[in-house]
């Protein structure tokens, strides 16, 4: 088994999904790096990573762009944009893509765990999505969602999604980890 001590968890540290992956790393003995920004509500302070606006920046997108790719509109764009551009180094920092949700019938993911599945797709990451609904796990393939269950294979991952966990979806993150790294 390789070195746990070597993975590292890219992750928001926000209720949910979030600080459960946090909760399942630190368990497991593996680093996390939280990104955060100034006003934003974390449950975790292990690993946080406070973005200034220079950081921000980098992860900045038209809010257009991300309208078009996840087929909606955001009416309090100025409120999510923060959150967008956190998100984008979540993902550039992470290899292989874990989040729990809900996927839609078009293809997305629900809220603001969809930008960072859709992220992933554009950079090919591996990316998994737990469908709290289904209660299941879906792997993008092939540009579409196959049943699969993931492993975590990479050592750089990003654990994200809801906020509105469910006992399902948190057993699920707790099951992702065992079954990676269980000697």
């Amino acid at each position: 088994m390789a070195d746990r001590s070597q993975f590292k968890l890219y992750s928001g540290a926000h209720r949910g999904a979030e600080s459960e992956f946090g909760k399942q790393a630190e368990r497991w003995g593996i680093p996390e790096v939280n990104f955060s920004f100034e006003g934003h509500a974390l449950e975790r302070t292990r690993g946080v990573r406070v973005l200034g606006p220079a950081d921000l920046d980098k992860g900045d997108v038209s809010m257009e762009i991300v309208s078009t790719r996840m087929g909606r509109s955001y009416s309090k764009a100025d409120k999510i944009r923060k959150v967008i551009q956190s998100i984008f180094h979540m993902i550039n920092n992470g290899y292989q893509v874990f989040a729990v949700g809900w996927i839609q019938p078009d293809g997305t993911v629900k809220g603001g765990t969809g930008w960072g599945v859709e992220l992933a797709k554009l950079f090919n990451r591996p990316v998994s999505v737990y469908d709290q609904d289904r209660k299941g796990w879906f792997s993008w393939k092939d540009s579409q969602w196959v049943a699969e269950v993931p492993v975590i294979e990479h050592k750089t991952f990003v654990g994200t999604g809801t906020r509105n966990l469910t006992e399902d979806g948190q057993r699920a993150i707790a099951d992702l980890f065992t079954k990676s790294f269980k000697d």
